[in-house]
């Protein structure tokens, strides 16, 4: 195991800044997904890592060493792209030897790695095969396998899973995570898909325009967003957002919606002092919303339901929010006519509240 610290990197494209002042520090064995949009810089971050891209400034230690200029053999790390890139005239044996060989490991050492490795990842019975004869989860698993027999402390995983179908990526997804769990190496993985993120990383790093949003435990990050973006980013459906006022009175906190409706907010716990009349964005994921009164607290929310779409296990109950799109999950089971306007509920705790200006949390 190693740790990974990223101290004030600073990566240019021509006049273009990809990476702003970045600074990152990961532990030994942890499991960091750099999770954001396409163009976020986070397949930048990972190539400079593992040595790819030259850096404009700053500086990249792994396992206390300076290797901001080191060649990539040279770091310590196993990599994983987005494409399988095995060599097809060779057998599965064979990719996963190849590197060994190249770097004259010796020939029981060799053996020994690779018997490893497709024990772990599984895939004994395909040593023989040419990657032709392999599906795309059998291909993946190679080419982690090949990452594997380098006997490193760090590994890369650039996109692993994007090529393949829902049902592999579930799969190996699991794969991904127990591999992590038997060689408590120091994992970092890129992903756009916040699935992956949430179920296999310790700490996420959500980034945007070349700088880290939000570094934090999943958990954190679903509940308590540091900003819009991130709120908006992370969840599926994403997390409503509905415009308005906050009204400080003698009935505590509330938050005024663009018809007028008042909101109580009791129970919220603000960042800092809010001020009356102060724009916002109120938001509300749409599990946290119940069409039945759960508890004391709830804050009631009227909603206009327009339409119910069945996803199996829950199904989403689409409407509007004073004026603005508003979805609603619920029970696969239940039933809800549409179109109705209902008084929904929320605890106003588990919501959360955006300056409009800055999209900070408030």
């Amino acid at each position: 195991m190693a740790t990974v610290s990223i101290r004030d990197l600073e990566i240019d494209f021509g006049t273009i800044k990809v990476l702003k002042t970045l600074n990152l520090e990961i532990g030994e064995g942890e499991f960091i997904v750099l999770l954001g949009p396409s163009g976020c810089g986070k397949s930048t971050l990972l190539n400079a890592v593992a040595g790819l891209l030259d850096v404009t400034a700053g500086q990249i230690w792994i396992g206390g060493k300076n290797v901001t200029w080191e060649e990539p053999k040279d770091r310590g790390i196993g990599m994983v792209f987005q494409s399988y890139a095995l060599y097809p005239r060779m057998s599965v044996r064979g990719n996963l030897s190849f590197g060994l060989k190249m770097a004259r490991t010796p020939h029981e050492e060799i053996e020994k790695r690779v018997a490893k490795a497709s024990k772990i990842l599984q895939i004994e019975p395909l040593l023989d095969r040419k990657p032709a004869e392999l599906s795309g989860g059998q291909r993946q698993r190679v080419a982690i396998g090949r990452a594997l027999v380098r006997d490193v402390d760090v590994f890369l995983f650039d996109e692993p899973l994007s090529n393949l179908d829902a049902k592999l990526r579930t799969e190996l997804r699991v794969e991904i995570k127990r591999l992590h769990h038997e060689l408590g190496s120091t994992m970092i993985y890129v992903t756009h898909d916040q699935i992956e993120a949430l179920t296999l990383a310790d700490r996420i790093a959500v980034m945007n325009g070349g700088v880290i949003q939000q570094l934090a435990s999943p958990k954190e990050i679903y509940r308590r967003p540091v900003n819009r973006f991130v709120a908006g980013f992370v969840g599926s459906p994403s997390m409503n957002f509905v415009d308005g006022t906050l009204k400080m009175d003698a009935d505590g906190a509330g938050f005024v919606l663009s018809d007028g409706t008042r909101l109580s907010l009791a129970g919220y716990e603000f960042a800092g002092t809010p001020k009356d009349g102060q724009a916002a964005t109120l938001g509300i994921r749409p599990e946290q919303v119940d069409l039945v009164k759960t508890s004391d607290d709830a804050t009631v929310l009227p909603i206009k339901l327009t339409m119910l779409e069945p996803m199996g296990a829950d199904s989403l109950v689409w409407g509007h929010v004073s004026g603005t799109q508003f979805s609603v999950r619920i029970d696969g089971e239940d039933h809800v006519a549409t179109p109705a306007t209902v008084d929904a509920f929320f605890s106003p705790s588990q919501s959360s509240i955006f300056d409009k200006a800055s999209g900070a949390r408030l």
